[in-house]
């Protein structure tokens, strides 16, 4: 793992932009502490740099920039090429045997670049990278990024530059004075809680969406469209990878062959690895496949916290005892969090509001104190249809869509007429038999979930806190385009799996990981996202992912195979913190100071009544506003960073 960053300019002075890359690069050195590397073409005012976090091949033959033997190609790449040695066998077969100058996935990279050019080398690569490639050749520089989104790239047109960077502060290093902050992006992330589909919070400056490229071309100082090399929708869309004949254990023995496989391969390094155990299906079964892997113990990580609803901890040490790995925890207070906040902002370069951020970070930089990379479990959820709001959605739309408009809106006028703390109480009024699993809360959300117009309006109802028809940022006229990226010609759950795989996955938890383990300067690698699992998952028939109520059912039976169920069996929680809780406690004398109606209303970004308005709901208790709050607060602290 890396990191990598690059100019070009035609009226800029080399030395100057030779400068520049100096600093964006300092700025990402947490991503590649062992080394600092910078390739240089003077004739078109190209600057290529790469700081190294040495994994494979620690020795000097390992370093980027890199170029291929051919002398056409330049690289500089962020993450790691696992079918490299694969890769190296098939070159050695079809140009005899190959010269190497060491054994890095780098040095694979480029000379199947010289052998098949960009688009069939992409093709061929298993792996998590973002890359930047020279062509001598043919004058022109391609970004990639990898298939899942695994790794990040930055790019623009700043002043007079094309800058390119594996983290928005690098640009914002040295260019922050043109840099504009982007009122619909701002609007979108205070519905999402991230900066997604392809923007970033600046104007200027984009995120290459996962799976695509652009092309810059020095001729003509332009960059391409984006395009795409492969798209994960065309194996939902078919559903013919495999025959649908298979049964069960058919499909169990697939997978298991496959995982195991991936595991191997991603298990692979030249410095200490370990893995993420949180005591859940996915992470449960990584780190049992590795461990069936090993003669010796492998090392697993996890974290806990004082408050018993949110802590797994527990069920992680009897899923790593059952195992026999070398455990260690980590608990997580209010008091942890509150010294951690302030980092946030640098660490997450713009406004991100996944406040599991914060046991992420702790737990990587534990981590990193025993190994340099870790597996982890991310993917399962989205990939296997683990989440218990897809059926909810899909059961509740079947519902609404049958139900007259009059209803709805007296069913809504209803549910809304209390808050939850007071729905809570009427509850409580009521024999326990006929009180079922209803909260206070799920009937206050009926409110705005029954006037839903279509699957994917209630979807996003769901995956969203500030409503763009709150109007709460001034000025904005962002439209909510991420309804397009929903394929109604699929089944219902197929549709909302898509959309978490192409959003939510790629924007929101990818990014919580990579900014967090870097910052850390650990690697974390994910088996479930290798693209031939994700193909896999994708073309795989409901009755094999959902079955008796519970999502995964075809990595819950393979996880049979390597731990009792009752270890794994018991409600979904989700790598969540207490936030409401601390946003009521520890947390609330910083929350006032963040949330400082001088200065918002000074900025003019957001209306102040409405964030008023949801503070007071929250601190009477009648009402968990802390995710609202929590998208407010990780604006503020970032703004306050930048000025």
């Amino acid at each position: 793992m890396c990191g990598i960053a690059g100019i070009f300019s035609r009226n800029y002075p080399s030395s100057s932009l030779l400068n520049e890359l100096k600093k964006m690069l300092g700025k990402i050195s947490h991503r590649g502490p062992d080394a600092e590397n910078i390739w240089s073409d003077n004739d078109i005012n190209l600057h290529l740099g790469h700081r190294r976090l040495s994994i494979f091949d620690l020795s000097e033959s390992g370093s980027q920039p890199m170029m291929s033997q051919c002398g056409r190609y330049i690289v500089t790449y962020n993450g790691e090429i696992y079918n490299f040695e694969q890769l190296r066998d098939e070159l050695n077969k079809a140009r005899g045997a190959v010269i190497w100058r060491g054994h890095s996935d780098t040095e694979v990279l480029v000379e199947c670049l010289s052998s098949y050019g960009m688009l069939e080398t992409i093709a061929k690569l298993t792996g998590m990278f973002s890359i930047a490639i020279y062509d001598r050749h043919d004058k022109c520089v391609y970004l990639v990024r990898d298939r899942m989104g695994e790794k990040p790239l930055y790019y623009g047109m700043v002043n007079g530059r094309f800058v390119f960077s594996s983290e928005l502060k690098a640009i914002v290093q040295c260019y922050s004075e043109y840099l504009s902050l982007d009122l619909d992006s701002t609007s979108l992330y205070m519905s999402f809680g991230y900066v997604g589909g392809g923007r970033s919070i600046y104007k200027e400056i984009k995120k290459l969406p996962p799976s695509s490229y652009i092309k810059l071309d020095f001729l003509t100082g332009l960059t391409s469209e984006v395009a795409q090399y492969w798209n994960i929708a065309e194996y939902f869309e078919k559903k013919n990878s495999y025959s649908q004949e298979l049964d069960e254990a058919q499909y169990i023995s697939h997978l298991d062959k496959a995982l195991n496989e991936v595991i191997k391969r991603q298990a692979m390094a030249d410095v200490p690895l370990g893995a993420f155990l949180s005591g859940g299906v996915d992470s449960s079964l990584v780190s049992a496949i590795m461990q069936s892997q090993s003669d010796q113990p492998i090392k697993t990580f996890t974290i806990g916290f004082d408050e018993k609803a949110y802590n797994e901890a527990p069920y992680a040490k009897a899923v790593a005892k059952h195992l026999g790995t070398d455990h260690t925890e980590l608990f997580v207070h209010a008091s942890d969090a509150l010294k951690l906040i302030e980092e946030l902002p640098s660490i997450y370069d713009e406004p991100f509001a996944d406040s599991s951020q914060m046991p992420t970070l702790l737990v990587s930089r534990m981590t990193k104190q025993y190994v340099t990379v870790a597996l982890s479990g991310d993917g399962g959820d989205e990939l296997f249809s683990g989440y218990p709001r897809y059926e909810l959605c899909e059961r509740l739309w079947k519902k609404l869509s049958n139900t007259p408009y009059w209803v709805k809106s007296s069913t809504s006028a209803i549910s809304s007429s209390l808050s939850p703390l007071n729905w809570d109480k009427l509850l409580k009024l009521l024999p326990s038999n006929l009180r079922s699993d209803l909260t206070g809360r799920r009937i206050s959300g009926i409110s705005e979930f029954s006037k839903s117009t279509s699957l994917e309006d209630l979807y996003l109802k769901l995956m969203t806190r500030w409503k763009l028809d709150d109007h709460l940022v001034i000025g904005s006229q962002a439209e909510n385009n991420f309804v397009d990226g929903f394929h109604r010609d699929l089944p219902d759950i197929d549709q909302m799996r898509l959309w978490d795989i192409q959003n939510y996955l790629p924007d929101d938890l990818l990014v919580k990981v990579d900014r967090a383990s870097m910052n850390a300067s650990l690697e974390i690698r994910a088996p479930l996202l290798d693209h031939k699992i994700a193909e896999f998952a994708a073309s795989l028939p409901r009755d094999v992912l959902l079955k008796n109520g519970k999502g995964k059912w075809i990595l819950r039976k393979l996880l049979d195979k390597y731990v009792p169920r009752e270890l794994i069996e018991r409600p979904k929680t989700g790598f969540e913190v207490p936030l409401a809780l601390w946003l009521r406690g520890d947390l609330k004398g910083w929350a006032q100071d963040v949330l400082d109606p001088v200065q918002i209303k000074k900025d003019g970004i957001f209306d102040y009544a409405k964030v008023s308005k949801v503070w007071n709901q929250h601190q009477s208790g009648h009402y968990d506003r802390s995710l609202y709050l929590w998208h407010v607060l990780m604006f503020q602290a970032w703004r306050n960073s930048n000025r």
